[in-house]
């Protein structure tokens, strides 16, 4: 008869796995940074058009704010012709911006996507639906790709395998890059670990986890956490202003996000005029340069990064 293991030895076979057998309590000081040296980045999302892409790094210089990364096309890459996602790639690559390009939301355009408008739905994940689905985000993926765009946003386990074995086997360009959802609704060290292990760069962890949850994820992975210093309403609508320099102590290297609004589903629309993104963008800016604020007065010994650093990877140049 199988008799069950004790807490105590549960958690020291998560160790010997390379998890912490509990989350930081203690919030350890991370050891880890960018190459550059420096603990926390600055990550605008929302960036729909090449318009919002010049608004935001007009604001960014009056604001003396480093930008280093734009979530782009959250409403899906789909809502941007070829010439105007070259001409995005074209600007972030003269500005030292990276980008991360958001393919279609393939299970919320489905036939079958009326299983995330129901509340037992909404748990069965935005993962793809099927071969078809897959194979018509990476065929996305490809135009934005030829664009010059080096970033992508994956939300699913399977396909993220599927595109680092492309990038493995120069399918697609090596220098390509992949960032985990929050919707792909990891928030653990043993989520962090596998999507480590799957071929992810950058993880965006669930938008309310706790300082001692990223503590044993910092413990586990290498890879920036990108965390979410303010969210949209409808995720909660949290201000983590004064935890930005906890979050970059134990967190780093960490990218600060700024997406405020009251849902992704009301701004991030085709019919949403570009001006309204204008000013969104202004505003995304002046609330990073709060957080560098914040950090300043009470951690001057924690640094953020210059505008451009060596280790980004740009749009590809003509």
């Amino acid at each position: 008869m199988f008799k069950a293991k004790h807490l105590s030895e549960i958690q020291k076979f998560m160790e010997k796995t390379g998890l912490p057998g509990r989350d930081a309590h203690d919030l350890p000081t991370s050891q880890k940074s960018f190459p550059d040296g420096a603990q926390y980045r600055i990550e605008i999302a929302g960036i729909e058009y090449y318009e919002n892409f010049v608004a935001m790094m007009d604001e960014a210089r009056k604001c003396s704010l480093p930008v280093h990364r734009a979530i782009c096309t959250v409403g899906g890459s789909a809502y941007l012709d070829f010439e105007d996602m070259r001409k995005l790639a074209r600007h972030a690559q003269g500005e030292g911006v990276e980008l991360i390009m958001v393919i279609g939301h393939r299970k919320g355009w489905d036939v079958g996507s009326k299983e995330l408008g129901y509340p037992e739905g909404l748990p069965q994940g935005a993962r793809h639906r099927g071969c078809d689905s897959i194979s018509y985000w990476l065929e996305d993926m490809m135009r934005c790709l030829e664009a010059g765009i080096r970033g992508f946003l994956v939300l699913d386990e399977g396909c993220l395998r599927l595109v680092s074995q492309m990038r493995a086997e120069g399918f697609i360009p090596r220098e390509t890059i992949f960032k985990w959802s929050v919707f792909g609704g990891q928030c653990s060290p043993a989520g962090a670990k596998l999507l480590a292990e799957l071929g992810a760069d950058t993880m965006n962890p669930i938008s309310d986890v706790s300082l001692p949850i990223l503590g044993a994820v910092r413990a586990t992975v290498d890879m920036p956490l990108d965390v979410y210093m303010i969210i949209v309403d409808s995720f909660g609508g949290m201000f983590r202003a004064y935890d930005a320099p906890e979050i970059a102590r134990i967190a780093a290297p960490v990218y600060f996000k700024i997406e405020p609004g009251p849902s992704e589903s009301d701004i991030y629309k085709p019919w949403v005029t570009a001006a309204r993104h204008d000013e969104m963008a202004r505003m995304k800016v002046r609330l990073g340069s709060i957080l560098r604020e914040i950090v300043q007065r009470r951690s001057p010994e924690l640094t953020l990064s210059g505008q451009g650093p060596a280790d980004l990877h740009l749009p590809a140049a003509d």
